[in-house]
C-alpha cells in the first residue's frame, strides 16, 4: 500500500493550473494516474506536477491515436481535463462518448467559467475568476487597486481543491449506483463555497466594502504584517483576547488596549503606532522575544528560507528532488503514508509500456507508428 488511494485509476488530459496539480496531488497518495500528453520530450526535474505520474504521447486527430486514448479511458476510473466547454467533445472524448465505453468513470471538467454561462466560452486566469467573487476586491490596501493573491485562491483553492472533491464525492457514490458522472467543477463556484464565514458576516453587517476596515483585511491593527528594522516583516494574528494581552506584553503595547481591542475606531491610529514598534527591532530579534508564546507572532519568510525554518524542517514539509525543492505530499496518513516523491518523468516516455497494459502487441505499435499516432 503505498497510499490510501492506492489501486485508483486516474486519467489526466495534459494541460496548465489546477487540473496537473490535482493529478499530482492524487498521484502523491497513490492514485495511479496516467497523463495523456501531445507529444513527447525530455524529462524536467523542475516539472513538479508531474511527479508521480506516467505518461503517453498520442496523436489525438489521427484515429489510431483517438482508439489509443479511448480504450486508456475505458479502464480509468476517474478523467480530468482543463479544456474549454466543447473540447474534448470536439476530440471525440466527450462524456457520452466515454461513458458509452465505460458506464462507470468520473467525468471531472476544470474550467473557470464553468460548463455553461454567458463567459463559458472565454478565455480567462485566475486574477478573473477570482474577481468575479468579491474576494479579490477586498484583497490589498485601502487607496489602491486590489493585490492578486498570487494565483492560489482561484486556480488552487476555488480549483484544484473542487475538483478532487467533487471527483472523489462522485466516486464515492458510484459505490453506491454502479454509475459514473461529469463534474462540472468551476473556479467561479469553488471560490464562493470558500466564502462562507464572510458572506455570514456581511448578513450580519460585520464585513464591510472598504479594504483594510475589517478583521481579516489588514484593517484590525492585531490582524497584518508589520515590516521590521532590517526590511523583513512579521505576521502578527493574535485574535482572541488571551492571545492579543501576550502580544501585548511582549511587545511593549499599552496595556489599555486590551479592553478595546475589537473596536474599530481605534484601528487606524493603533496601526501607525504598532508599525513603529515593530519597526524598531529586527525581524529575528522579535522572534526570539516572542518564541513559544501564543501572540500569534510568525516571521514572513522568503522563498530560500521556508525549508530551513525549525518548524518545516522538524515536519518534513518541504523537500528536495534532484535538487528541486517542493511540498512533501499532504495531508499524511498514519495507517497508509504516501510513497516519497520521485523526480517527475519525461512526457511519452510510458507510451510502449501503457499500450502494451491495453493489448498492443510489438506489430500494433509499430502501425500505430507508422501511422503517426504515437508522437
Amino acid at each position: 500500500m503505498t497510499g490510501p488511494l492506492d489501486g485508483l485509476k486516474l486519467v489526466e488530459m495534459a494541460g496548465l493550473g489546477p487540473c496537473p496539480l490535482a493529478g499530482q496531488l492524487m498521484a502523491d497518495l497513490g492514485a495511479e494516474v496516467v497523463v495523456i500528453d501531445r507529444k513527447s520530450a525530455r524529462a524536467n526535474p523542475a516539472e513538479v506536477n508531474r511527479r508521480g505520474k506516467r505518461s503517453v504521447a498520442l496523436n489525438l486527430k489521427s484515429a489510431e491515436g483517438l482508439g489509443a486514448a479511448q480504450k486508456l479511458i475505458a479502464r480509468a476510473d476517474i478523467l480530468i481535463e482543463g479544456f474549454r466547454p466543447g473540447v474534448m467533445e470536439k476530440l471525440g472524448l466527450g462524456p457520452q462518448a466515454c461513458h458509452a465505453a465505460n458506464p462507470g468513470l468520473i467525468f471531472g471538467r476544470m474550467t473557470g467559467w464553468g460548463q455553461q454561462g454567458p463567459l463559458a466560452m472565454t478565455a480567462g486566469h485566475d486574477i478573473n475568476y477570482l474577481s468575479l467573487s468579491g474576494a479579490l476586491g477586498a484583497i490589498g490596501p485601502a487607496g489602491n487597486p486590489p493585490v492578486p493573491p498570487l494565483n492560489l485562491v482561484a486556480d488552487y483553492g476555488g480549483g484544484t481543491m473542487f475538483l478532487i472533491f467533487g471527483v472523489l464525492a462522485a466516486l464515492y457514490e458510484r459505490s453506491r449506483s454502479g454509475k459514473g458522472q461529469v463534474v462540472d467543477a468551476a473556479m467561479v463556484d469553488g471560490v464562493p463555497a470558500m466564502m462562507g464565514l464572510l458572506h455570514q458576516w456581511m448578513a450580519q453587517g460585520q464585513w464591510g466594502q472598504g479594504r483594510e476596515t475589517n478583521l481579516l483585511d489588514g484593517g484590525a491593527p492585531f490582524y497584518r504584517c508589520y515590516a521590521t528594522k532590517d526590511g523583513r516583516a512579521l505576521s502578527v494574528g493574535p485574535l482572541e483576547p488571551q492571545f492579543f494581552a501576550e502580544l501585548v506584553a511582549l511587545a511593549g503595547l499599552p496595556p489599555e488596549h486590551r479592553s478595546d481591542q475589537n473596536a474599530p475606531a481605534t484601528w487606524a491610529e493603533r496601526r501607525a503606532l504598532y508599525a513603529q514598534v515593530f519597526a524598531s527591532k529586527t525581524r529575528d530579534e522579535w522572534m526570539a522575544i516572542f518564541d513559544g508564546s501564543d501572540a500569534c507572532v510568525a516571521p514572513v519568510l522568503d522563498w530560500d528560507e521556508v525549508e530551513h525554518h525549525p518548524h518545516n524542517a522538524a515536519r518534513g514539509t518541504f523537500m528536495r528532488v534532484d535538487g528541486v525543492m517542493q511540498a512533501a505530499p499532504a495531508p499524511r496518513f498514519d495507517r497508509t503514508p504516501a510513497a516519497a516523491p520521485q523526480s517527475p518523468g519525461a512526457p511519452g516516455q510510458d507510451t510502449a509500456t501503457i499500450l502494451r497494459e491495453l493489448g498492443y502487441d510489438d506489430a500494433a505499435l509499430e502501425k500505430l507508428r507508422d501511422a503517426g499516432a504515437l508522437t
